[in-house]
């Protein structure tokens, strides 16, 4: 008995509205990218700026990074905890922006298998019209422009979803590279 393998309760991650090969993780934790716990102060008005402006997706790193060093060099007496609130302030919105990206993937697959149930009930139609004894052709041609149409939509969509489902990754990568750099700019 002792040798008998019990079978495993592992959650499995799935989600069959979920098309992307990365596994699908609802929420983020601020706890597992900051090392320290982050007070509940609020954040300076320039902290702030600070967090909205290096949170953007179209400002590369190495410009967040020559950011965060101008302002801490900009403030001599920093509170140690003002970068954690930095952060905080960052993670949050990069979180609900990732949040929203996802919600918009699922709906995004959620199309894609209504096209796909509408183009094979168009093949479906199209096989009885033209098995029927008095094919009716007008409608064969219609079905066959708007299966066409369709499956190119459908094709285009399907190879976008890459792209798409990376998305959320490179949102991730951001926050923890903020992170990163938040904390190299830590004051000793």
């Amino acid at each position: 008995m002792l040798g008998t393998a019990l079978p495993g309760h592992a959650e499995t991650f799935t989600d069959p509205e979920w098309p992307c090969v990365q596994r699908k993780v609802e929420t983020l934790s601020l706890g597992v990218m900051w090392p320290a716990p982050v007070d509940d102060q609020p954040l300076s008005r320039e902290g702030k700026d600070l967090a909205d402006q290096i949170s953007l997706r179209r400002v590369d790193l190495e410009t967040a990074e020559a950011e965060i060093a101008r302002w801490i060099a900009a403030h001599p007496g920093l509170d140690p905890a003002e970068p954690g609130r930095i952060f905080r302030a960052s993670f949050e919105r990069l979180s609900s922006t990732r949040s929203r990206i996802m919600s918009g993937i699922v709906t995004y697959a959620q199309k894609q298998t209504q096209l796909s149930a509408r183009i094979e009930a168009a093949r479906e139609e199209f096989a009885t019209v033209e098995a029927s004894e008095t094919p009716d052709f007008d409608r064969l041609d219609t079905l066959e422009e708007q299966i066409a149409w369709d499956e190119r939509i459908f094709q285009d969509r399907q190879r976008a979803l890459t792209y798409v489902c990376e998305t959320p990754v490179l949102i991730e990568k951001r926050i923890y590279a903020l992170s990163r750099l938040l904390q190299e700019a830590l004051p000793e």
